[in-house]
């Protein structure tokens, strides 16, 4: 098990948690420190990711292709987000993030928590509550989102579950010096900014973010494309403005081998 700091607030970590059941959760090193610049594309190639994505003869099949590998990410997480059937079975990586809250609660500190997937936070909610530890919740459904703002910020609770549309934006959280991504995302640009809610005026402490990675699933293969995605486009992206499309064909047979 190893971790590391750095000067605040650029500090990162890495982890390696239990073995899963089938799977092992591990999570690796992400650093916040580089903001890329926007460059222009050559025409062919703005062309040529326009057909992939969505206006070609083939963006049924990868539109498809998506939805299979959606359905993979969920497996990869808890096997009940897919079939209901499943549902009791025990789930190794909510084990490891109790673990690890646990360890950060005993000092003080506190965490958000992030996944793409409500059904998922939704069993993170269940195994918080059977844990006795407190929490806040956010996802795009919420109502009175101002008040559950204000709860964390005033209050004491230890842990903030948010979905990422919820949390992309608009969010200053720098009472959280931990953040935990439940499940890796393609475009690196999302989880910059979901990390950067711990970024922002007022940050004092050290931030460390964890990315959980279910070994030997889709998972891995996410990270690695994010990675690829992310050194493409070092020095020349802003604010992932060249990921909003979506994946093209390439990736996502990338993605399902």
């Amino acid at each position: 098990m190893e971790a590391a700091t750095a000067r605040p607030p650029e500090s990162s970590s890495s982890r390696t948690v239990p073995r899963q059941p089938g799977a092992a959760a591990a999570t690796q090193r992400r650093s916040t420190a580089t903001r890329p610049r926007r460059s222009a594309r050559s025409p062919s190639s703005s062309s040529k990711n326009s057909s992939e994505r969505g206006h070609g003869p083939a963006a049924g099949a990868v539109a498809a292709a998506a939805s299979v590998a959606a359905l993979l990410r969920q497996l990869s997480l808890h096997p009940g987000l897919v079939d209901k059937r499943h549902d009791a079975l025990p789930c190794a990586k909510l084990g490891a993030l109790v673990e690890q809250l646990g360890d950060i609660m005993g000092s003080g500190h506190r965490a958000l928590v992030f996944s793409q997937f409500t059904g998922f936070l939704a069993k993170a909610r269940k195994r918080l509550d059977q844990e006795g530890i407190g929490y806040c919740y956010l996802d795009g459904r919420t109502r009175r989102r101002e008040q559950v703002l204000k709860r964390f910020k005033e209050g004491d609770d230890p842990v903030f579950l948010i979905s990422l549309k919820a949390g992309g934006s608009g969010l200053n959280l720098t009472e959280a010096d931990y953040c935990f991504l439940l499940d890796p995302w393609w475009n690196p640009a999302a989880e910059a900014q979901a990390i950067d809610r711990t970024h922002r005026i007022g940050q004092t402490r050290p931030v460390m973010a964890y990315r959980m990675i279910a070994r030997d699933t889709i998972e891995e293969r996410v990270a690695a494309l994010a990675r690829r995605k992310a050194e493409l486009f070092k020095g020349v992206l802003d604010h992932g403005d060249l990921f909003v499309g979506g994946l093209t064909a390439e990736d996502i047979r990338g993605l399902l081998g």
